[in-house]
């Protein structure tokens, strides 16, 4: 299974002694929502791919920080992180940097 949207891209990793899987978006739709939208649904076929090949693997939706705080912020963003145990990546796009992780 492989992520097919350019710059957006699922990738495989270690964060101390956990194994994770790290999918990165972009958001740079023109509607937030659509974009969690498809985010969502491809976080949720990952994570079942990874529960019957990898079960050690942790999945991670990677976001922007200005998404993370305009989007996943907001009562609905917020109901969704906790409705479907996303655990989310926050990364500045211009730098790639990690800002933080939340579990």
């Amino acid at each position: 299974m492989f992520v097919d949207l350019g710059v957006e891209r699922l990738i495989a990793a270690e964060k101390g002694t956990e194994k994770i899987a790290v999918e990165i978006k972009s958001f740079i739709g023109s509607s937030p929502l659509t974009e969690f939208h498809q985010a969502l649904g491809q976080f949720m076929n990952y994570r079942e791919a990874l529960a019957n090949q990898d079960t050690e693997r942790i999945l991670y939706l990677a976001v922007p920080v200005d998404t993370y705080e305009t989007f996943f912020l907001s009562q609905f963003g917020q109901y969704a992180v906790e409705r479907f145990g996303l655990k989310l990546l926050i990364y500045k796009v211009q730098t790639e940097v990690i800002v933080t992780w939340r579990n």
